[in-house]
């Protein structure tokens, strides 16, 4: 077990380095497009192919890793994201904006390949490292994983935001892929071999990527529009009202992005500890439950925004409440996700799931544009409403007591 620790802990530490980068990244390039004069819509547009890659990323990625082992695809998106973040670094404000954005749409979705194989590679080696029969010591490893990166992902948008007023576009980017590729060689030189082969002895076959589990096909279908529901508004709505309609500056959207995402992912760290009260272990009832939570959360801050009451306090204490439920409903997901998957397959089945994400992930992406664009904050909480609607319809038929409960 001391070895599955360490590797457990060494692979973590990989994704916690990529996730810095990636958080700064995307501050980085909202902020500094923004400030160029780009609209919403526009800015929008430049993280469509980071999201579009995700889908074929999680589909491939998956297969890939049942092939080749997750050591080969952890280390492929550590060192694709290196690449992206130094040629970003030669992106020059004199071009047609035609040509920057082309240019940059084009990195990010080498960036959102990276981003997608090391998630991808992080998450199933969890089922790889963690005993079979460990049911408990499962959801407290994956939410560790998944609220740890979120919360440095939170870091990420502070530091994003603070290079980007200290070091420039340009300098920033080359910072970050110095830091790491630092990362990179300590991880490669540490890592065990428990990762290096195939997951499965029998290479599957590439139309396999496509899941035929029911339970696994729902929870997808769920995923697909919790995510996009969060995105509608968070990705480029939130950011740019901040900075529009309140007035705040650089350092102040990327340190207020910082701080919700650092809490929300220690909320889905300790996820298991505050649904331990429960008689059962987490399953589709649990998933449902949570989601109309959030639906609740979510009106009331749209209801509180269209009646002009106290709009800023609205939308800022009200995003922390919404962080809370969503973080539980998102590490439900991501528990679930392993719980279902077959041992024999489970970097197929999680890529699969994460390409749902990555759909709803582009939707929101694509949406929180148009809705600003359209209808400003209020017409992304909107949007935002109806989506998290479909997924609870969605999640009524998420089986319920699938897995015995987790010993602690």
């Amino acid at each position: 077990m001391s070895s599955a620790i360490r590797n457990y802990a060494l692979v973590t530490g990989a994704y916690w380095g990529f996730t810095l980068t990636d958080g700064a990244l995307r501050m980085l390039v909202l902020l500094h497009f923004y400030a160029l004069g780009y609209s919403a819509f526009e800015i929008a547009l430049l993280f469509v192919l980071y999201e579009f890659a995700g889908i074929i990323t999680n589909l491939v990625g998956g297969w890939l890793a049942q092939v080749r082992g997750l050591r080969f695809t952890l280390f492929a998106g550590l060192i694709l994201q290196i690449a992206s973040l130094t040629a970003l670094s030669f992106t020059n404000p004199d071009w047609l904006p035609a040509v920057s954005v082309a240019y940059v749409m084009g990195l990010q979705a080498a960036s959102g390949v990276a981003k997608d194989l090391t998630k991808m590679s992080s998450k199933s080696a969890i089922k790889v490292l963690v005993p079979t029969e460990a049911k408990g010591a499962l959801f407290r490893w994956v939410a560790l994983l998944t609220g740890s990166k979120n919360a440095l992902k939170g870091v990420g948008f502070f530091l994003g935001g603070a290079l980007l007023s200290w070091l420039g576009f340009s300098g920033a980017l080359l910072a970050m892929a110095a830091g790491l590729g630092i990362t990179l060689i300590a991880v490669a030189l540490s890592l065990g071999a428990e990762m290096s082969g195939p997951t499965n002895a029998l290479k599957p076959k590439f139309r396999d990527i496509f899941s035929p589990d029911r339970k696994i096909n729902i929870l997808s279908a769920a995923r697909l529009f919790l995510f996009g529901s969060r995105d509608i508004w968070f990705v480029v709505g939130l950011p740019v009202f901040l900075a529009a309609e309140l007035g705040w500056s650089h350092i102040e959207v990327g340190t207020y992005m910082a701080a919700w995402v650092i809490g929300y992912g220690f909320i889905q760290a300790i996820a298991p500890k505050m649904l331990r009260a429960q008689s059962h272990e987490p399953d589709g009832r649990t998933a449902r439950l949570w989601i109309v939570a959030l639906i609740a959360v979510t009106v009331a801050i749209a209801s509180a925004v269209q009646q002009g009451f106290a709009p800023e306090f609205a939308v800022l204490a009200g995003l922390l409440v919404f962080g809370i439920v969503f973080a539980i409903n998102s590490s439900l997901h991501s528990y679930l996700i392993l719980a279902y998957a077959d041992g024999d397959k489970v970097a197929m089945n999680v890529g699969f799931y994460y390409m749902s994400n990555a759909i709803g992930r582009l939707a929101g992406t694509i949406l929180s544009g148009a809705a600003y664009f359209y209808g400003g904050l209020v017409g992304c909480l909107v949007t935002s409403i109806a989506f998290l609607t479909i997924s609870w319809i969605i999640s009524v038929a998420l089986p319920i007591h699938q897995t015995p409960a987790p010993q602690s």
